[in-house]
């Protein structure tokens, strides 16, 4: 079993509810801090018939203490998608995801790899795009605490209805008659197909207000918001 109380102290002190980042007093009073636990994991040998909700919680937990890690690193900085001249720097933004930097478990991997290969591919629980995160205000909002193993399957429930009654992630315009949510719906949107027979249903089963969403209700989706996550001290 991973433990996951380093984490979950460091989470707890510097996230805030609303999912922001304290990356200035992070950095300045514990910068090796997360560091060092991903680093006590490097070679810790995973069982080879852990349960689904414990393979959830662990990958979800490091998908997101790398990808914070990454940010610390390189802190300050005023997005992850970065600019030169104007225009959006995707080599950068693609390295971000795609380099195999990071150590665990006694292999390497990419963020990509960890969220399509292990998350999507094999854990096939389409509430992890409401968990993990890649560091900007347009993704989901980062839980202040570890996700945990007997506690996973609430806590990405817990996820999904806070994403989706969130206004700035998904709302409805009444006149139109259409239906506004972020692009995580559309660049996922096999992954929510796979439990409901199109995005505005997926959507109704988790709307604390009742809507008159179905198959047939127009899509729009929002501007995606790359800076960055954090929370001003």
């Amino acid at each position: 079993m991973i433990d996951f109380e380093p984490w979950d102290t460091l989470l707890r002190q510097y996230v805030d509810r609303q999912g922001r980042v304290d990356y200035a007093a992070w950095k300045k009073e514990q910068p090796q801090a997360l560091k060092n636990w991903l680093s006590s994991q490097r070679d810790v040998v995973l069982k080879s018939n852990s349960e689904a909700s414990e393979e959830l919680a662990l990958w979800i937990n490091v998908y997101n203490a790398f990808t914070i890690s990454t940010i610390l690193e390189r802190y300050p900085l005023e997005s992850i998608r970065p600019q030169i001249l104007g225009i959006p720097n995707w080599l950068a933004f693609l390295w971000f995801f795609q380099r195999r930097a990071y150590y665990i478990f006694g292999q390497t991997y990419s963020l990509a790899q960890i969220e399509n290969k292990i998350l999507r591919e094999k854990l096939q629980k389409p509430q992890i795009h409401f968990a993990i995160v890649c560091a900007s205000v347009g993704c989901p909002l980062l839980r202040p605490r570890a996700y945990l193993c007997e506690q996973v399957v609430e806590q990405l429930d817990e996820d999904a209805r806070r994403f989706i009654n969130n206004p700035e992630k998904v709302r409805y315009d009444s006149q139109s008659k259409t239906l506004y949510c972020s692009k995580i719906f559309k660049w996922y949107r096999q992954d929510f197909l796979k439990i409901a027979s199109s995005i505005p249903e997926y959507i109704r089963s988790y709307l604390e207000t009742e809507l008159p969403l179905s198959a047939s209700t127009p899509i729009s989706y929002l501007h995606y918001d790359w800076s960055l996550n954090q929370r001003m001290s």
